[in-house]
Order: structure tokens, then C-alpha cells, then sequence
């Protein structure tokens, strides 16, 4: 499965991209790959994994602020699907749970938030809250 999406504003780091491919990574549901349209091919593209909090942390329930909800066109919340960054090293996995990808299903509009007030890890062992 590959679809299109378009973040609202770059990720950061990833400046200017805001169009990418996002694909299963065959044979581990719920992980995908965000890859830049931009510089795909030759020089491999910019590259970012994602975890679908649904299918690895179910109990992670992140409030997004109205402001944000509008930013994606988000009238119903069954279209938001909350994706997390993982950072694959040496030591093992880390999520990054206070800056997850929100993505608009129906209009595949997303964006990188940051949860205000909320009191979740920038950097975590996915070991330590998989479920």
C-alpha cells in the first residue's frame, strides 16, 4: 500500500519537502515509510518511519488542539490517524510521543504536531511503551 500525502508545513528537518509517499514496510503492520517526492530516486530521498499508534500504542490518546484540527480539515475524528516517529539505533527503537504525525485519511493532509500541555517523552524506548 502506497498513498500521497502532503504535510501542512515541512517536518522538521526536512525543509522545503512537504509532498511524500507513505508505504507499508512490508511484513511489520502498522510500520510505514514517509519518503520525500522531491528527492526520491538517485540520492535515495528523504526518509521517515512511522508507527501507527493504533496498532502499537492503543493507549496513547494525544489531544490535538482545535487550531490544529483545522489546520487538517479534521470535522470528524474518525478521519485523524495519529502516527509516531521512530528512531531506529544501535540501543534499540525510540517514539518520539509529544510531536506525533497527524494525518487527515480523507483528504491526506498531515502535519507534524506538537501536544501543548500535554506531558508525553520527545524520546522513548518503543520497548517501554508498546503494548
Amino acid at each position: 500500500m502506497s498513498i500521497s500525502v502532503s504535510f501542512t508545513a515541512p517536518p522538521p528537518g526536512f525543509a522545503p519537502e512537504i509532498d511524500f509517499t507513505m508505504s507499508a514496510v512490508e511484513g511489520a503492520e502498522g510500520l510505514y515509510s514517509l519518503l520525500s517526492k522531491e528527492h526520491s530516486g538517485d540520492t535515495g530521498g528523504l526518509r521517515i518511519f512511522v508507527l501507527d499508534a493504533a496498532v502499537y500504542l492503543p493507549s496513547y490518546q494525544p489531544d490535538i488542539t482545535e487550531e490544529q484540527r483545522l489546520q487538517l480539515g479534521l470535522t470528524d475524528a474518525a478521519d485523524a490517524q495519529v502516527l509516531i516517529v521512530a528512531n531506529s539505533t544501535e540501543a534499540g527503537t525510540t517514539v518520539n510521543l509529544l510531536a506525533p504525525i497527524v494525518l487527515n485519511t480523507r483528504t491526506n493532509s498531515c502535519a507534524q504536531v506538537i501536544l501543548e500541555g500535554q506531558d508525553w517523552p520527545v524520546r522513548i524506548p518503543l520497548d517501554a511503551v508498546a503494548a
